[in-house]
């Protein structure tokens, strides 16, 4: 398994976003996250096209992290079916890795 990973969020706001993403900081569970305001997400949902305005979520982690960040945001979040994704990070700039490390190394 690898060290770190990101995690992809969809919230439905920046609002939304903000709010789960400063708990996930005071828990420190996260050492960062970029919170894009606004996509269009297009969408099948119960067997309709959708189209929504979101905020999309980066958070960047431990990959040990991610089962209890997903149980957070499912608590949490506004939809009722949340796209919550893990990537792994296979390489990163030594000097990055390093600061994730001082943050989440508690």
């Amino acid at each position: 398994m690898h060290k770190y990973c990101y995690i992809f969020w969809t919230a439905k706001d920046q609002e939304e976003a903000k709010k789960i993403v400063k708990e996930l900081l005071d828990k420190k569970w996260i050492a960062c996250a970029s919170i894009f305001p606004e996509v269009t997400s297009l969408f099948l949902w119960k067997g309709k096209m959708e189209e929504e305005k979101e905020a999309k979520v980066l958070l960047k982690t431990f990959s040990k992290n991610f089962t209890k960040i997903c149980s957070w945001i499912e608590k949490r979040a506004s939809y009722e079916v949340s796209e919550i994704l893990q990537v792994p990070i296979q390489e990163g700039s030594s000097g990055y890795l390093a600061w994730i490390d001082e943050m989440l190394e508690v």
